[in-house]
């Protein structure tokens, strides 16, 4: 088999990856290959004596440790890589990208909220505030799942709001107030309708009146119940009454403006800084161009990109608050004795991402080209319509929670490796940086953005196709995960002592 063109992100650069495994030997695009190299890895383009830059997308990702011939496979062993950027003296609200003209006319059905947000789903969720209530919480699911919610077709499904925080903590500590903020704004989330609903134990840390002091939230407390079967079928009443009111709401149709998405990659590998996630940023720009609001996140895979997203903020105060963030974060980390390093995953490098650095670079591009108009800390609700950096670990189920939180009603997750990944209070749609992926999972990937690696599409074509998906799915078009029935836990961000 002939081999495909080798993929170069930028001139600059002096590697470029294969979108196919090589064999010793075999030439492509005028070199010879020196050693198999897999799929997704990189290639040296050029002879390099050992302490050359190796860039990337025109940006050094590390330094070669060995002296190398054109053609040898470059990966992590054979670099070492650079000292995280410096949070001081970057550029501050310098760059200005003209978008392109507004994007008009462009709509989903949704469901409106009195408050002027809109959901993308109507769902009533149940808020638990300690974990020693799942078990129960869980078992009066299901059977509101199986008794009542058929009475309500309009109701797209019920929900426990679980998570394992609420007693057992230092609730006085300053980051405490990171989780508890993340529960308040979950249950405040477009998709829940608004009808707040609470199941407690009675003795916890986290009190009805401190998750939801502003808001009249009628709760429910296991040990003010007579048993077992009392609060389940207390439970089942509370829920039936909300199901009704929400039984009562019709999708209508809202322009795109109205539109929350958070961005998200997991299972990365070396194509997602060249498909998908290229193609979710042209997708991102456009729902912006329409008035619509996306977040991307994940701290510590933007971090060494830190100068790009400064000059890109919309004024110098943005910046700051990106800054504000960025430094928390490093602190965070520093407490614990690990750097940004520590975010790689073995899947990550056996898919051709040698370090965090380069990582970082192809996570970045799924914000395209917008400014950034808005920055949201960790468990807060997002303020400002447009591109937002919602500052979020980059595990998957936390900065899905958290993104959650901040008022995302759909989720675009990219992933090359793969992951059934999805949540269940936020359409999730999978998006595939490798057409041999969508391939082996046909029922679990929603979009394929391989054609663009083989020439089968431009970024521009696919991230158009993209935002129609979007569209659609937010307009109550099913997921691969919601037929399935599969979801993730929510995961809160707990960065305060446990006792």
């Amino acid at each position: 088999m002939e081999p495909m063109p080798l993929i170069r992100m930028h001139p600059g650069d002096n590697v470029a990856i294969t979108p196919m495994d090589l064999g010793a030997g075999q030439s492509v695009d005028g070199l010879t290959v020196s050693e198999p190299v897999p799929q997704g890895h990189k290639i040296l383009l050029r002879d390099a004596p050992a302490g050359t830059p190796v860039r990337r997308y025109n940006v050094v990702i590390g330094h070669l440790r060995e002296d190398l011939p054109a053609g040898a496979w470059v990966h992590e062993a054979r670099l070492d890589m650079p000292d995280a950027p410096g949070l001081d003296g970057v550029p501050k609200a310098t760059m200005s990208n003209p978008l392109g003209p507004p994007v008009t006319g462009r709509s989903f059905e949704g469901y409106r909220n009195a408050d002027g947000t809109v959901g993308t789903r109507n769902l009533l969720g149940i808020t638990s505030t300690v974990h020693c209530v799942s078990g129960i919480l869980d078992h009066a699911v299901r059977r509101i799942r199986d008794e009542i919610l058929p009475l309500y077709p309009n109701v797209d499904g019920v929900l426990a709001l679980d998570h394992h925080y609420g007693c057992g903590v230092a609730i006085e500590a300053e980051d405490a107030a990171i989780p508890i903020r993340t529960l308040r704004n979950i249950a405040a989330n477009p998709n829940f309708g608004g009808e707040l609903m609470t199941v407690g134990l009675g003795c916890e840390k986290l009190q009805p009146s401190r998750l939801f002091p502003e808001l009249e939230a009628g709760d429910i407390r296991f040990q003010d119940n007579a048993g077992f079967a009392a609060i389940v079928v207390r439970i089942m009443e509370e829920a039936e009454d909300r199901l009704a009111r929400l039984n009562a709401r019709k999708r209508e149709t809202c322009p795109a403006s109205d539109l929350v998405i958070g961005m998200q990659c997991g299972g990365s590998d070396a194509f997602s800084g060249v498909t998908a996630n290229p193609a979710l940023g042209v997708a991102s720009d456009l729902l912006v161009r329409a008035g619509g609001t996306s977040l991307f996140s994940e701290v510590t895979e933007v971090r060494d990109g830190v100068a790009q997203l400064t000059a890109r903020a919309a004024t110098p105060e943005i910046a700051d608050a990106i800054l504000r963030e960025l430094g928390w974060y490093d602190a965070y980390l520093a407490r614990s004795g690990v750097g940004r390093s520590a975010n790689t995953t073995p899947g990550n490098k056996a898919g051709g991402l040698s370090n965090i650095v380069e990582k970082a670079m192809g996570s970045i591009v799924k914000s395209g080209s917008a400014p950034i108009a808005g920055v949201v800390a960790p468990g807060e609700r997002v303020q400002a319509r447009g591109l937002n950096f919602a500052a979020t670990p980059a595990s998957d189920f936390i900065c899905g929670t958290l993104q959650l939180a901040a008022g995302a009603t759909l989720h675009i997750f990219t992933t090359g490796r793969g992951t059934p990944y999805s949540l269940q209070a936020l359409p999730t749609i999978k998006v595939s940086t490798r057409s041999d992926l969508a391939r082996r999972w046909p029922d679990l990937i929603d979009v394929d953005a391989g054609p663009v690696a083989t020439g089968g599409a431009s970024i521009g074509e696919m991230g158009e196709r993209l935002f129609d998906h979007m569209l659609d799915v937010a307009s109550g078009a099913p997921t691969w995960a919601e037929r399935h029935g599969t979801h993730n836990s929510l995961v809160l961000f707990n960065p305060a002592p446990v006792t």
